[in-house]
């Protein structure tokens, strides 16, 4: 609706119920979720049995606290150590293919960028399949030739990181390519003219024109490595990361705890999102 421009109050009406009756949709679940974190009950449902801060801070079984369940805790550090890793990993490659796919010119560059763009429509699960069929092939057969075994390729938290990365590093790349796209070349050739070399001028110039751009794409690479389970599923080793962990608990029956890790994870998301539009407006600013 352009606001400038009378509607008829009728429509003005639908437009707004529409637009309350969206955002109800999407904020209920989280509310419901986040509400019986604090229910003093075992069961994280009706009846409302009183407020608590148990299924965060317990000591004692069945009312142990998320953060004194090891399980948890250690999981929690497992999926931050693999967001952390594929997020650098994501920012460093994502630049460079920007620079590649914006800047170069070579043969069969259509085809390469649609190659690179085919994880994003496969789904999850058939991804990480193929990753560790491909990766086990790898391992058997450096096995048989040399007899070494290479740890790294078989499911565990490098399979995991790689997995991860092998999709999470296009959407890096097309953050940052986007940002690069609008970038005045003649900033570079006033550097090389002043007699900066070519590194200098993009690490000097260009690099701090695509830093916002390089945080939003790391962040969203943390939350996506964070929150991802079917390319994970198919990984994961011995050190499960957080939503397998969370998944396993839901095979033995849910419980306020996993509400309350819910609730962490809502509040590090929109932390990390208020990080992300602090930067923009900063960057907006200068």
């Amino acid at each position: 609706m352009i606001p400038t421009i009378k509607q008829n109050p009728i429509i003005k009406l639908i437009y707004n119920s529409y637009v309350v009756l969206f955002f109800i949709y999407l904020a209920l679940p989280l509310s419901v979720v986040a509400v019986f974190a604090f229910n003093d009950s075992q069961f994280p449902s009706l009846p409302w049995e009183g407020f608590t801060l148990t299924w965060f801070f317990g000591t004692e079984q069945p009312w142990l606290g998320v953060f004194n369940e090891r399980r948890i805790m250690r999981s929690i550090g497992t999926s931050a150590f693999i967001a952390l890793c594929v997020s650098v990993l994501s920012i460093l490659v994502g630049t460079i293919n920007a620079f590649l796919f914006e800047r170069a010119n070579f043969k069969f560059k259509g085809f390469l960028y649609v190659l690179m763009l085919l994880p994003l429509v496969i789904p999850g699960i058939i991804l990480g399949i193929s990753i560790l069929v491909f990766s086990n092939f790898v391992a058997n057969g450096v096995e048989d030739l040399t007899g070494w075994e290479i740890e790294a390729l078989r499911p565990g938290l490098t399979l995991v990181i790689l997995g991860q990365f092998s999709f999470i590093t296009t959407i890096a790349t097309l953050v940052i390519a986007a940002r690069l796209k609008k970038f005045d070349s003649s900033l570079e050739e006033a550097a090389l003219n002043l007699g900066a070399s070519q590194w200098q001028a993009i690490y000097h110039v260009t690099l701090p024109f695509l830093r916002p751009a390089m945080i939003g794409a790391g962040i969203v690479a943390l939350l996506m490595s964070f929150e991802n389970f079917n390319t994970t599923l198919m990984l994961v080793g011995s050190d499960a990361p957080l939503t397998i962990t969370m998944f396993d608990r839901l095979k033995e029956g849910s419980t306020p705890v996993l509400n309350a890790v819910s609730l962490l994870l809502m509040i590090g998301s929109s932390a990390l999102a208020l990080v992300m539009i602090f930067f923009q407006k900063a960057d907006k600013k200068s």
